[in-house]
Parts: structure tokens; C-alpha cells; sequence
């Protein structure tokens, strides 16, 4: 072994023994080496002697690099030396009268090999070497050795130039067709011709030289002349290779794709048509049922559906009466095998089931009536259907626990099922009548046969029912006909013994909810759908997913029927008082932890049940007192016993009080204003005594975060609630909120504010004017962070948490602006911050990249302007205002922030910004005349004159769409002369 075969072997060690300085070294040596003029010489000789297959791969490597990088630098002698060596290697040819050992080698080597002779081909044919693939020809009479070297060439070519399934540059493609071109004019027949030889002789005796033949032509069919493939030699050939038992199962499968890619070449619709029907490929159909596992049958499989495939798109393309009806009866003939093989067999990857029988039935719809046999494949799709959304029951337990793998599968499934409920529709659209036999009959055999074991097949006939739902519009549900009658009916009175399983319980509750507009019209399926829902089915289901779903599509039921359930009421309350005890018992050991909004829609269905005024009001303020009573009563213990509480029991009964508030808050949602202030007083006096007991958290619990963020949102609720008879309880609310406010949290404060301001308007002056102070000063110490910290922490939590309370601020400010309540900003505590306020406006209003943002703030301006300056020349309401708008506002926001090139004309949010922009130059012409006007043309209007003129008159005009379109033509103008920088400032 000389140094050169050390270092490859050392560059190849993966073992680990190899010290890393070492292999180092010996990979610096073997690139130098590759540098060395007699690189190919060295390699030539290597692979004639060396029997070591990294020093053989090394060198066939090297070898492909140097032709690639440096043929066009070789000289015609080296050329003709390493192109006649590597076609002897090739052909089992001895180079200087030695015999190669590589063929000998293991395929990666031979595969390599075959990859530097395309690298030649790439470069040399056919204009050089001309006859390389018919010199190759001859020597496959050497035997299998030979010819398993030939279909490695070929399949190189096919892989390294010739296939389109590989991304090409512009000169591959150019180089792929030359080659194309010329091996069909030169040597494309005599290959075919060696391939048919081949496999006659060979099919008995080394079948496995066949299989490795076959699968390097069907490469071949899609490009060359299928005249020769599809003759009286050949396609009789292959079909007796697929029909024979006792060949190898490799062999038939080969055969299968060979005629798969004849099926599958590109042609004219009509002349593939008569190819198709000349094959007679109905003598396949019956090897799909012997072994459903076997390669064959997998083979067979793709060839039935394939060829289904192109019948089906020539029936759309063929454009003859006598055409059309032939491809419609060699699909007839074929679609009952793909049938079976969709729903038996393992399916090819590039066969979409969807897609194919969409295209089929889409056939349909252009059919007055469908025929009988139309009819059965109707049947069959559906059938189709029903088996591909199945669950595999080897993931039964998975999707029971939720566990990763469920999870996992039950999201796979969610994806897949979309376009199989899409075809779905479809097929109920071309046969509606068949559509929901199939399904009334899949949920009668669901019903019959079911066990534990046969979950999967109820879910699916489940999913069917759903999916029928989603099809049917509003008005035909309520309607109904005997079949869905029989339908729904059938739903509701069916206890499966698999309910247990978790997606069969799921999608049951979930299918009586689609249909609820019928039984809103068929009101004796009332006492049927509450059953469901409020047994084990249901809200007592074992499984905490279904129970806590229940609960959830209750509340919607609830809201749907509400009036038809009152005769039931007193039956719901009754099955639902475990539930409710859960809350209201005061023995907390015996809970189960649970997350704080379990049990909120329960809540919030039996708030909308005894909410209702068909209640009477001894009834409604029993129910109603029965619940209220013990949840308050345990938050007021709490609340006495906060101080003596060790820290495990102080975090039980803070998640116990953040439940009771959540169930108290989605019961009050049942509550109108009206019922709760006017018609039913009494029943508004508990929620206040309520209310009253939830504000002493804020007092005992002042930073605990979650229990603020509860009760915030439970002040929200009685805002709605009770109107203005809030108000007596606002000071102290507000007063506690305020009192320990981070910024996360001052944002749900200023919400709590701008709903009492946008449901009171200026009632609410009172209390903003006390607070308003406060909240300036905080928020604009908080906001000052934003600006010091834009640079560095902008990803920050905290950061984040500012930005958003910015965001916020400027919702505020333009709902106080907006509702008549700008005097706020002037009373003599909070005149402090107005010139922040101002500045910040001012500020965000030129600059903020938020274009929606932006025209918030110029609103506010405009308003402001409304509010705060008489047209009349007398005592300024605000001083030093009317100079601000003119000088600053005015020029900054009205005309340079316009003038940048940022201000983008072309978008929609900024058009509606420019808008604002513009209207607010008109209010500031009405308020300040020619003060305003001077001022803002003398700023922004270069000569000559009269675009100075033209725009007063558009101000002084009446048309604001006509302002508008001069002003931005006026703008562009103006970029047009600036050049990009504001020479007008």
C-alpha cells in the first residue's frame, strides 16, 4: 500500500481511532494531489489494481471533478486516454491487455463509475464521441455484469441530465435535449431492441437482470417513440411477464410499470384513447386481490389508478360523440377495481384519491340524470369516503389519553379529512338523495354492530352526519324531510356502547349541534338533545375533553332554544347540580383542581336559562339566590381568613375565589340591562351586593394579578349589566385598580374606561376627571421607557408590554376626544400634562409607522380644534393652542410628514390618512381664516404663484373630494421639486 492509499483511507476513517492532525494532513495530501498534472493517469492505474473501494470511489470522484472543472484545458490526448479507459472499465474490457477489477465492486463504486461516463457524455455527445452508446450495444453479450452496468449508465443519464424532476440550469437543458436528439435518431431503437432480447432470454433464467432492465426503460418511455414499445412484440411481452404465476414477484412488478409509464406518456387525447382501450387492461384486475401487501399488487395498484387517470382526462379532452363514449365505458369498466384498490390496497403517493374522483364526479354534473351504473359508483365514492376518514384503531388509545402521538394523529386526520369532506359536498350536490341514504345506512350499521371495538367505524358514520350538515343551508335544515327526520331522530335516541371513547362522544355532541335549526322546529327532540348533553353523554362524561366541550356547545343549545327550554329548567338544574355544587360547596378538600374557567359555560347556560323574563320572579330570584349566596359567601370567609392562611392553602383558595368569580361573571351574561334595572329591580340588587363583595379582593389582595384581571373583567360585565346604576360603585372600583397598576395591567384599566365612556359619554366626567391625572402621570413615565429602550430591548417582555400600553393610551384619547369629554384635558389637575399630551399627538401623528395610529391622532386634532377655538378673534379658550396648531401642527403633520417619500399614496390606510390630513386644514381654515392660510402657504408653497391660489380656492370651496385630489397632486408636485429632501422646512 503506498502513501497515496494511506492518505485515502485515512481521509475516510470514521472509526474515531484516527488522530484529527492526522486525517487532517491526509486530506491536505489527497487535494494536493488532485492538483498534480498526472491526476488522471494515477487514478486510471489505481482503478485497475486497487481492489480497497474507498481508494476506487476516491479516484472515480477526483476523476469526475477534473473533467468538469478543467476539460475545456485537457489536451485531446488526455481526452481520448480517460475516455477510452473508462468505457473499458465499463465494458469488462482489459486497459493494456490488465483487466479492470471494478465491476467487481460493490454498486455505490459502479454507480459511480456510471456517473463519470455521463460527465463525458455531458461534454462529448454526440458531437465527439458519437458511438458510445452503440460501442456499449455489443458488449452486453458478456452477460449480466455488462448489462447491469449499461442500465446504470442509462439511469445516471436519466438522473444526472435527462429527468425533469430535478431542478436543470438553462445549459442542462439545452445539453439534455441535444442528447435526447440525438440517441433518438442514432440508438434509441437498438436499445429497446437489446431490452426486448434481454428479458426474453433472461426472464427465467436471471430475473432479477430483467427487473433491473425493465425499471431502467419505463425512465425511457416518456421521451422516445412509443412505437416502439407499444407494438406486437413488446407490450404482449410485458403483459405476459405481469400475468404469468411463478415469475419473480420483482419481474411482474417491473412489467406493471412499464406499461404504467405507457399509459402515463403525453400524447393527443384521441390517439392516447385508442392506446388505452388496445391494451385491454381489464386481464390485470383481478391480481389486486390475492395479497394486498405484495410489491405486485402495490405495482398493480398504480397501474390500474394511473390508467384510470388518463381515461378520465381524456374524457374531458376528446372532443367526438364516439370518442367520449368510449373513454366513459373504459372508465365504467375500470372504476370498480380502483374502488377496491383505493379502499384495500396501499396507495402510490402520486395518486390522489381526491383528486381523481372530484374529477369524476365533476363529469357529472354536467349530466341532466345519472344513470344506473352512475348511481353505484355514487355508492362506491361514498364508500370511499367513509373508509379514508376512518381512525386506524392501532391509535385508539392515543387519541383517548391526548398524548403526543394522538395528538399528532388527530391533527394528521383533521388535515386529510378536509378535502375528502369537500368531495363530500360534492357528491351530495350531483346525487343529494343517494348521498344521505349512504349516510342513514352507515349510521344504522354503526348502530347495529356496535361494540368497544368498532369506535372508529361510529366516528366515521358520525362525521359523515356532520359533514351532510355543513351542506345543508339554514332553511332546508329547518324544513327537514322524512330522512333527516328519521336522521336526527335516529342521532338522538342512540346510546353507543363505545361513547366512552373520547372522539366518538365529540363528535356526537358536535353533530346535534349542527343540527339544531331542526330541532328548533321539531321541539318534541327537545327532552332528547338535553339528555345528551347533560348525561354521561355529555356534561358527566368521563372523559374531562368531552365533559368540558359539553359544557361548551350546552351554552350554544341554550342560547339557540332559550324560551322553548323553560318547561325545562327545573330538570337542567337538577342534572346540573353537581356540577354547580363544585362551586358553591364550601368543603375545598373534596375538589378536584381544575382550571380556573371550568365550569364557566355551565354557568353561562344556567345565567341564560333563569335570566329569561318567561321566569317568573320568585322563581328567577330563588335560582338565582341559590347560586349568588354560597359563592359569595365563600369569598367573604376567604377574605376574613386571608391573614391566617399558610402559602399551600392561600394559592388553593386564590384558584378557588378566580373560579368563583369566573362562573358569577359568565352567570350574570344571562342578565339583560333592562330586566336587571327596570322590569326586575331585585334581581340588579343581588349583582350589586355581588359586586360589592368582589371589590373587597382588590382591598385584601391588592397584587395578586389574576384576581385583579377576574374582577377587572367582572367590573366589565356589571358595566353592561347593571348601567348606570354602576356608577355608586365606580370610585371605590377604580380607586383599588388604580392603586397597584403595572403597566399590563393600566392596560385593562384605560379599556374599563373607554367602555364606561363610549356606554355613558360624558356622565362619566366626573370620575375621568379625577383619575385622568393619575393615569397621565404614570402612563407617561411608563411610555418614556418605550423611547429610551427603542434601540436596545425592543424584544423585551416588558418592552412589548409598554408598546401595547401606548397603543391603548391612544384609543383613549381619542374616545375622550371624541365623546364631548376634551374639557377633561383642561381641568386644573390634569393642565400639567397637556403639552405632553400635545407633543405625543403631535409626534405620533407625523411619525408612527402605524398609519392607523396616525389618523387616530390627527382625529384627535381635529376635534380638539372643535372643541377648543371660536371662529371669532376673541379670549382663546386655550392659549398658546390656536399658535400650536398653526406653526406646528399644521406644517408638521399637514405638509412635511405628507411630503416624505414614506407617505405612501398607493396604500389604503394611508389614503384614509390623508383624508383626515386633508379635513383638518379645512376645520383649521374655519376656525382661523386667514391666520391659519398665510401662515401654511407662506411654509409650504414655493413659486410660482398660482399654486398657491389654486389651492385657497379648493380650501375656500365646498367640494372636500375635489381638496383632496388637488392636495395630493399638489404633494407630488412638490416631491417632484424637493428631490427627496424638505427644502421647504
Amino acid at each position: 500500500m503506498d502513501d497515496v492509499e494511506k492518505a485515502i483511507l485515512i481521509s475516510f476513517d470514521e472509526s474515531g481511532a484516527i488522530d484529527s492532525e492526522l486525517k487532517l494532513q491526509a486530506v491536505n495530501f489527497c487535494q494536493k494531489i488532485k492538483e498534480t498534472p498526472s491526476i488522471c493517469s494515477l487514478c486510471i492505474e489505481k482503478l485497475c489494481f486497487c481492489k480497497l473501494v474507498q481508494v476506487q470511489f476516491w479516484c472515480l470522484q477526483a476523476l469526475q471533478e477534473v473533467i468538469r472543472v478543467k476539460y475545456g484545458s485537457m489536451s485531446l490526448e488526455e481526452k481520448n486516454f480517460i475516455r477510452k479507459s473508462i468505457f473499458s472499465m465499463a465494458c469488462l474490457e482489459g486497459i493494456n491487455d490488465k483487466m479492470c477489477v471494478v465491476l467487481d465492486s460493490p454498486a455505490f463504486i459502479k454507480n459511480k463509475l456510471s456517473q463519470v461516463l455521463v460527465t463525458l457524455i455531458y461534454f462529448e455527445y454526440p458531437l465527439i464521441w458519437s458511438s458510445v452508446f452503440v460501442d456499449f450495444l455489443p458488449h452486453l453479450s458478456k452477460g449480466a455484469v455488462v448489462i447491469d452496468m449499461f442500465s446504470r449508465l442509462l439511469n445516471a443519464l436519466d438522473d444526472e441530465l435527462v429527468s425533469m424532476d430535478y431542478p436543470r440550469t438553462a445549459e442542462e437543458v439545452a445539453v439534455a435535449g441535444r442528447v435526447k436528439d440525438a440517441m433518438r435518431n442514432q440508438c434509441v431503437p437498438q436499445i429497446v431492441r437489446a431490452w426486448y432480447d434481454i428479458v426474453s432470454m433472461y426472464r427465467n433464467t436471471d430475473p432479477e437482470t430483467c427487473v433491473t432492465v425493465l425499471d431502467c426503460m419505463r425512465r425511457y418511455v416518456s421521451w422516445i417513440d412509443i412505437g416502439l414499445i407499444v407494438n406486437d412484440a413488446f407490450i404482449p411481452l410485458l403483459f405476459e411477464l405481469i400475468l404469468v404465476d411463478g415469475l419473480l414477484e420483482q419481474l411482474r412488478a417491473a412489467a406493471a410499470g412499464c406499461v404504467l409509464a405507457v399509459v402515463s406518456k403525453r400524447m393527443d387525447a384521441h390517439s392516447k384513447l385508442s392506446l388505452l382501450k388496445s391494451l385491454q387492461i381489464s386481464r390485470v384486475f383481478g391480481l389486486v386481490s390475492d395479497d394486498n401487501d405484495s410489491d405486485l399488487v402495490s405495482a398493480i395498484a398504480a397501474l390500474i389508478t394511473g390508467y384510470a387517470v388518463e381515461v378520465l382526462e381524456c374524457s374531458k379532452r376528446v372532443n367526438t360523440e364516439d370518442a367520449k363514449v368510449i373513454s366513459m365505458e373504459l372508465l365504467d369498466e375500470v372504476l370498480p377495481t380502483v374502488f377496491y384498490v383505493m379502499q384495500n390496497c396501499e396507495m402510490d403517493a402520486a395518486f390522489s384519491i381526491v383528486q381523481f374522483l372530484s374529477g369524476y364526479v365533476a363529469t357529472m354534473k354536467t349530466h341532466s340524470s345519472l344513470q344506473e351504473n352512475q348511481m353505484l359508483h355514487i355508492s362506491q365514492i361514498l364508500e370511499v369516503i367513509r373508509t379514508q376518514i376512518r381512525y386506524d384503531p392501532m391509535y385508539r388509545n392515543n387519541l383517548d389519553m391526548v398524548d403526543m402521538i394522538g395528538v399528532e394523529e388527530e391533527s394528521r386526520m383533521l388535515e386529510f379529512r378536509k378535502d375528502l369532506f369537500v368531495l363530500l359536498r360534492n357528491v351530495g350536490r350531483v346525487a343529494p338523495e343517494v348521498t344521505r341514504i349512504f349516510i342513514r345506512n352507515s349510521l344504522a350499521s354503526a348502530i347495529s354492530s356496535s361494540s368497544d371495538k368498532n369506535a372508529e367505524e361510529v366516528e366515521a358514520a358520525l362525521s359523515l352526519l356532520y359533514a351532510l350538515g355543513e351542506t345543508m343551508s339554514d332553511e332546508a335544515m329547518r324544513v327537514g324531510n322524512g330522512l333527516l327526520s328519521e336522521l336526527v331522530t335516529n342521532l338522538l335516541s342512540t346510546r353507543f356502547p363505545c361513547h366512552s371513547n373520547r372522539l366518538v362522544a365529540l363528535v356526537y355532541l358536535e353533530t346535534i349541534e349542527r343540527y339544531m335549526k331542526f330541532i328548533q322546529e321539531n321541539v318534541q327532540c327537545i327532552p332528547l338533545v338535553l339528555a345528551a348533553f347533560l348525561d354521561e353523554r355529555g356534561i358527566h362524561h368521563p372523559n374531562i375533553y368531552v365533559s368540558r366541550r359539553a359544557s361548551y356547545l350546552f351554552m350554544r343549545i341554550v342560547k339557540l332554544l332559550k324560551s322553548k327550554l323553560v318547561p325545562f329548567i327545573e330538570t337542567i338544574l337538577q342534572s346540573l347540580q353537581d356540577v354547580v355544587a363544585r362551586f358553591t360547596s364550601m368543603n375545598l378538600a373534596s375538589r378536584e383542581p381544575a382550571g380556573s374557567e371550568d365550569g364557566a359555560y355551565v354557568f353561562e347556560a344556567i345565567g341564560l336559562l333563569i335570566g329569561m323574563e318567561d321566569v317568573s320572579l320568585e322563581k328567577q330570584s330563588d335560582y338565582l339566590s341559590s347560586l349568588l349566596t354560597p359563592l359569595c359567601q365563600q369569598v367573604e370567609v376567604t377574605l376574613m381568613n386571608a391573614k391566617a392562611l399558610n402559602p399551600d392553602e392561600s394559592s388553593l383558595q386564590l384558584a378557588n375565589i378566580q373560579q368563583i368569580i369566573v362562573a358569577i361573571n359568565a352567570l350574570s351574561k344571562g342578565f339583560s340591562e333592562r330586566l336587571v334595572t327596570s322590569s326586575r329591580p331585585a334581581i340588579g340588587h343581588m349583582f350589586k351586593q355581588t359586586l360589592d363583595v368582589l371589590l373587597q379582593i382588590l382591598v385584601v389582595f391588592p397584587k395578586v394579578e389574576p384576581l385583579r384581571t377576574k374582577v377587572l373583567s367582572f367590573i366589565h360585565r356589571m358595566v353592561d349589566t347593571l348601567g348606570a346604576s354602576v356608577f355608586p360603585y365606580l370610585p371605590k372600583a377604580l380607586e383599588q385598580l388604580l392603586a397597584e397598576s403595572e403597566p399590563k395591567e393600566m392596560v385593562g384599566f384605560l379599556l374599563l374606561l373607554n367602555q364606561l365612556i363610549c356606554k355613558f359619554s360624558t356622565l362619566v366626567r366626573d370620575i375621568l376627571e379625577e383619575v385622568f391625572p393619575t393615569i397621565a402621570g404614570r402612563v407617561f413615565s411608563a411610555i418614556q421607557r418605550v423611547v429610551d429602550s427603542s434601540v436596545t430591548e425592543t424584544n423585551t417582555e416588558e418592552i412589548r408590554e409598554l408598546q401595547e400600553l401606548q397603543k391603548t393610551l391612544y384609543t383613549f384619547l381619542h374616545v375622550i376626544a371624541t365623546h364631548d369629554l376634551s374639557s377633561v384635558f383642561l381641568s386644573p389637575r390634569s393642565r400639567d400634562y397637556l403639552t405632553s399630551i400635545m407633543q405625543l399627538l403631535l409626534h405620533t401623528s407625523c411619525h408612527h409607522k402605524d398609519i392607523v395610529t396616525r389618523k387616530a391622532c390627527v382625529q384627535i386634532f381635529i376635534k380638539l380644534i372643535k372643541d377648543w377655538c371660536a371662529k371669532s378673534s376673541g379670549e382663546e379658550k386655550v392659549p398658546g393652542f390656536k399658535s400650536f396648531i398653526i406653526e406646528t401642527f399644521a406644517t408638521n403633520c399637514c405638509l412635511y410628514s405628507v411630503l416624505d417619500k414614506s407617505f405612501e399614496f398607493g396604500d389604503a390606510n394611508t389614503l384614509v390618512l390623508f383624508g383626515e390630513i386633508v379635513l383638518a386644514q379645512k376645520v383649521m381654515y374655519e376656525k382661523f381664516g386667514d391666520d391659519f392660510l398665510v401662515h401654511f402657504v407662506s411654509k409650504g408653497f414655493p413659486s410660482p404663484q398660482n399654486l398657491a391660489e389654486q389651492y385657497c380656492q379648493k380650501l375656500k370651496g365646498n367640494d372636500i373630494k375635489a381638496l383632496r385630489s388637488y392636495y395630493q397632486s399638489l404633494i407630488e408636485h412638490l416631491r417632484v421639486q424637493q428631490n427627496g429632501s424638505l427644502v421647504f422646512r
